[in-house]
């Protein structure tokens, strides 16, 4: 028979306080604790598993090696001990009050909100939150689990994800613009000439690019809508989805640049939980009702 713990989560979160906070003083300050508490529950830790967790480097205490190999694994232990607690008040409550989404801004605007308003048919009282996000800003709002359910264009590191969509991409202009009048089939090094409208990466960091970024002139906005509107207005060229810019489209609004290469790219967009194995029953509708809203919606095209 497996022995029981004989550290508390309150110790490991002690130790996981005093790395994040920087200092001992700091975790008791973040945890409303003593200091001599914060430093009890740390050489507790190190009494009973017989290892030492700190070191002192000039002023500073800094993790050894094993120091570093507990923290990690305390942090994810008290993480899956919040999951379990909030997997625990999910399942008493019944069906979520609140779904919280992040969705990358080129899946279909009307898709989206088709699915929205089948999910309200059903489970009216249920409020969503919509975090409409570009590239690094989906993972972080999963990594973070600050949502519930993400589409995103890459599964972050830890993640498993089911693919939901393949997009197409194309380079498209006002009809008037100087790259249509070219009156050729247009080559990389034309691109670079004119102005491109491009969307920032959401994410805090900005870690990720489209592949795709390459005009020296540039202009940068948050949403699409913006990218979309300057386009027709003939301010810039801009690779778009091509489902999100259908209307201006078959308007005339927009039209498709003739590249002589790489005239169209593809991605896949995938569905991911936070967490599958605590995502409640209104996480798991809305995921099925976005996979057999896509399926129709792709058969159909």
């Amino acid at each position: 028979m497996a022995q029981p713990p004989r550290i508390s989560l309150e110790q490991w979160r002690a130790l996981q306080a005093v790395v994040d906070a920087g200092g001992y003083a700091q975790a008791a300050a973040r945890l409303h604790k003593s200091q001599s508490a914060i430093t009890y529950a740390v050489q507790k830790i190190e009494a009973l598993l017989q290892v030492k967790i700190f070191e002192i480097s000039g002023r500073r205490a800094r993790l050894t090696a094993s120091g570093e190999v507990l923290y990690r694994r305390a942090k994810g232990l008290l993480e899956e001990a919040e999951s379990l607690e909030s997997a625990g008040r999910t399942l008493a409550a019944g069906w979520e009050s609140e779904l919280k989404l992040a969705v990358e801004i080129i899946f279909p605007t009307w898709l989206l909100l088709r699915c929205f308003e089948l999910f309200a048919g059903e489970r009216p009282d249920t409020r969503i939150e919509l975090y409409e996000t570009v590239l690094s800003g989906t993972d972080e709002a999963l990594i973070q689990r600050r949502v519930d359910l993400a589409i995103c264009s890459q599964i972050p590191p830890g993640f498993m994800g089911d693919a939901l969509m393949r997009m197409q991409f194309i380079p498209a202009a006002h009809p008037e613009h100087a790259l249509h009048k070219l009156g050729r089939k247009i080559t990389a090094q034309d691109l670079r000439k004119y102005r491109q409208l491009v969307i920032r990466d959401s994410g805090s960091l900005r870690s990720r690019n489209a592949p795709w970024l390459g005009a020296g002139q540039r202009w940068t906005f948050s949403h699409k809508a913006t990218q979309i509107q300057a386009a027709v207005m003939g301010l810039g060229f801009a690779w778009f989805a091509q489902d999100t810019i259908r209307a201006e489209l078959a308007q005339g609004r927009l039209k498709a640049l003739p590249l002589r290469e790489g005239a169209e790219l593809s991605g896949e967009l995938y569905l991911v939980y936070a967490d599958r194995d605590y995502a409640g029953p209104g996480a798991q509708r809305l995921a099925a009702i976005l996979r057999e809203q896509v399926k129709a919606a792709c058969q159909g095209s």
